[in-house]
Order: structure tokens, then sequence, then C-alpha cells
């Protein structure tokens, strides 16, 4: 038997204990202040004892300082196993962090207490971003429990703050203690598809915008001595839809192919039904090709804007709440993506194929430092939703994926 089928069979063997460390992980809630949450060092702490016990000798904690949380630090973990030739390292990147449960109607038992439901594990954060830090970490265990050292270095980073904007995650590290080097593996498990053929390489550029329409509020029997925001703001949603047309190139490496431009958060107005409001607030996300500049995009805009605010004689700013351009692509003829390809076709028996998406992902602030970045995982999709579940079949499948590369001596 080959190293790669020892090192399944070993994985296999796991399947409860990982299980069980996902329900454990689930327990621990690791929200940013910004969403109500604690942080992630209970979580990390966690973590960083089942490190040591798989074998890593020398583990970082690397503090980014948040005085919104009860240590007033965000943890982020670094972890090497050695390898027979050290000049290159292949790096799993997870993150521990987690968003809210949302409605908890809508759950069909307590998103912080994990439960087994037909070969899935439900519970907030169980695929995202669990199953895949689970299943790294089962990977570097059954090399442990084999006696097996790596070809090459394996390294294990587990950020905080993916959820909120990584700026006490992966960003802070990238300018910190940056561990990283050019020739250097680095795969981010953040995004994927149910049939794992899907190794994400560029994504689109993000935009996100308050709009606050200012008007004069009056009573409702009498719209003629006021300004109706709500209705300016209503209007300026429809001809904004506009963007689609000037923006209408396509680009087949992304799913969808075109640019986004979408109405999403509305903020409440008046709280009563008979006043017509002085002032709205609504927002947009919008996910632009790379081929588009953002100024180009936010000239626009402003066009319709000034359209509307002459139409309905009301004021309107526009807020930047988050800009981002395009990091760039990760070339399809990267190490790190011939790697991978060959690890999912011995593993799921499929080919995977380069692709562009539009959600924002950890593995841009790779990219837009100059590193091969990529994100796979065989995922369902349910991040973010209510009932979100991790197949076990998956978690067992992408350790063994991994294991597969850390097992490969021609990079």
């Amino acid at each position: 038997m080959d190293e790669f089928q020892k090192i399944g069979r070993r994985i296999e063997s796991y399947r409860n204990e990982m299980i069980d460390m996902q329900i454990k992980l689930c327990s621990l809630p690791a929200m940013s202040p910004v969403n109500g949450g604690e942080g992630e060092s209970q979580k990390a702490e966690v973590l960083h004892q089942f490190l040591k016990k798989i074998g890593f000798q020398k583990i970082d904690v690397i503090k980014a300082s948040d005085l919104d949380v009860p240590p007033g630090y965000r943890p982020n973990l670094l972890a090497i196993l050695k390898g027979k030739n050290p000049s290159k390292t292949i790096w799993i990147m997870t993150h521990m962090d987690v968003v809210p449960p949302g409605e908890l109607e809508l759950w069909k038992g307590n998103p912080f207490k994990a439960w087994i439901e037909e070969g899935k594990i439900y519970g907030r954060g169980v695929e995202d971003n669990q199953q895949d830090m689970v299943a790294s970490l089962y990977a570097v265990k059954a090399l442990s429990d084999e006696g097996i050292q790596p070809p090459y270095n394996v390294g294990i980073v587990l950020v905080s703050d993916e959820e909120t904007g990584s700026q006490k995650g992966i960003e802070y590290l990238l300018q910190t203690s940056n561990p990283f080097h050019k020739n250097d593996l680095l795969i981010v498990p953040d995004s994927g598809n149910p049939e794992g053929t899907q190794i994400e390489v560029a994504e689109k550029s993000v935009l996100w915008l308050k709009f606050k329409t200012i008007g004069k509020q009056t009573h409702g029997s009498t719209p003629k001595m006021g300004i109706n925001s709500f209705k300016a703001a209503s209007h300026l949603v429809t001809q904004l839809d506009q963007l689609y047309h000037y923006f209408e190139k396509k680009d087949p490496l992304f799913t969808p192919p075109f640019s986004t431009f979408e109405p999403t958060k509305k903020d409440n107005n008046v709280p009563n039904i008979n006043t017509i409001p002085g002032e709205d607030i609504f927002y947009m996300d919008n996910r632009i090709l790379p081929l588009y500049s953002l100024e180009d995009v936010k000239k626009k805009i402003q066009e319709i804007t000034q359209l509307t605010e002459k139409k309905f004689q009301v004021r309107i700013t526009v807020e930047e709440v988050r800009s981002s351009s395009a990091a760039p692509q990760t070339p399809s003829n990267a190490p790190v993506i011939q790697i991978l390809k060959k690890a999912i076709k011995e593993v799921y028996g499929k080919e995977a194929q380069p692709i562009g998406i539009g959600g924002g992902t950890a593995a841009a602030f790779f990219r837009k430092a100059g590193y091969n970045a990529v994100c796979w995982a065989k995922l369902e999709k349910t991040a973010h939703q209510p009932n979100e579940y991790c197949v076990i079949d998956n978690l067992v499948g992408d350790a063994k994926v991994f294991a597969h590369i850390f097992l490969q001596d021609s990079l």
C-alpha cells in the first residue's frame, strides 16, 4: 500500500473524531464584536492545543489589538510542520470566526449546538469555515500518526476577522509577521461547489454604497408641503438598474459572467404610516468584472444620482462602505492549481477547472501582495444560511485532498 492509500485509510478512521471536533468548535461562537460577539479567543485556545497534539512543535500566536473584545486582541495562529525540503511551504488558511445565526426561528435546532442528520452536521460555522479547517488539521494528524515527514513544509494558518473585513486577520499578518514566500503554495478553502470542481483564481471588484436621500418631512395628507425622500430613493433604485446596460460585457471565467448591481439593505425611515419621510437610506452591493474600473462605475452612479436629485428636488449623499478593486488573477498554469487538480481527480474522480467569483475571499489579500493563491473546497454553499450544514463525506474527502497535496514531492 502506498503512502496516500495509508493516509486515506487513516483519515477514514478519524470520521467520528472529526465530527466531534466540529461539534466542539461549533459550541464556541467566535463572532466579531461588530456582530455582537467576543472574538475568537476561546476557539483559538482549543485549536492551539490541538495543533500541539498533532505534532506542531512551533506555533505562533499573532495578536491583533482589539479593545472591543474581552482579551483585548484577536488571535491568529501560525504553525509549520517541517518537511524534508524546507525550500517551500504548502499553506492551508482557514478562518475561525463565524457570522451570527440570524433569525433563530428559521433554525431546526440550536445553531451553536451542532447536530447530526442524514450524513450532515448542522450548526453555525460547520461549513463556513470549520469543514475545511478540521479537514486540514486531520490531514496533518494523519501524516503524524503514520510517521510520514512530508516532502515540503506544511503550514496551517487560522485567522480571525475574515467575516468582517480581515483587518485583524490575514491583512494584519501580511503587514506584520508575514511568513509567506513567493514560491509557497497557498490554498484558502473558503469557496467551492457541491462537485468540488471549481478552483477559484479571480474575484470581481467590490463596491458597497450607502445612499442617503434627504427631502422634507411632512404629514401624509399634505405631500405638497414636503418632499418625499422615500419616493425619490425608490426612483433612484430603479434608475440604478441601468448599470447593467452601461457595464454589460461578460467574462466566461466568472460565475455569473457579468457584473452585478443590486440594492440590498434598507434602513427604517419614519415609524408611523401617516408621515412622509424626510430622510431615506438604502444600500447597494456591486460586484464588478476586473475589465471595468471602479472609478468609471462610480462616475456613472454619480450621473444617475444627480438626475434623481434634479427630478425630485432632493439631496442625495453616496458613501462608500467598502471599495476594493479586483486583485490580480492567479495564472491558470500556477503550480498550486496543477497540484490541486491532481488531488481532486484522485480523491473525487472529477476534473476541476479555474473560475472567477463575485464574492470576496481572503485569497484576494494574498493576490494583491503578489502570491498565487487559490480558493477550493467541496461545499454545499450553505454558508450564512439558517440550518447551515457540512456533508460529512466532504469533511473526510477534503482531508484526503489536502493530504494528497502534502505528499507531492514535485512542486
